[in-house]
């Protein structure tokens, strides 16, 4: 009995539907979500990725925005050479689905790295961190799932 009850609720949880909280996010009203990446490591690298994946699962199409921000060893993985060969299949995918992947300019000037090192159609900017916040404070949730 109790593995019937069991089955019962599992079934349950796993085919209950998201409920967002209002306003519903929608094309004219996505969520907004930037997600800092400073680390090369890659099992985080591939976590961050996993986590994107499993949140554009969630939404409906279009009803999230989502900018990935890299900064000090972060920037490494925008490289076309960083090591971690499957998470750059994996950011090019993540881009398919519109998701912004951006590098910090001042990280690659202290370590002499020119744009044609990196990932076709990324995003630069300046300084990683202003853009963080300057993204906060325009309306995004800083989330970063690692």
């Amino acid at each position: 009995m109790r593995k019937i009850i069991l089955v019962i609720l599992i079934s349950v949880f796993a085919f209950a539907e998201m409920e967002f909280a209002d306003p519903q996010p929608t094309f004219d009203n996505p969520r907004k979500w930037v997600i800092k990446l400073r680390t090369d490591d890659p099992l985080t690298v591939n976590h961050l990725l996993s986590s994107i994946y499993n949140v554009l699962a969630e939404y409906p199409s279009d009803a999230i925005n989502i900018t990935v921000v890299t900064y000090a060893s972060g920037v490494r993985v925008l490289r076309k050479d960083y090591v971690n060969t499957v998470a750059t299949t994996r950011i090019k995918s993540l881009m398919q689905y519109d998701v912004e992947f951006i590098s910090c300019r001042n990280t690659m000037k202290t370590m002499k790295w020119k744009e044609d090192e990196f990932i076709d159609d990324i995003g630069y900017v300046q300084a990683g961190i202003v853009e963080i916040i300057e993204k906060v404070t325009a309306g995004y949730i800083e989330v970063t799932p690692y």
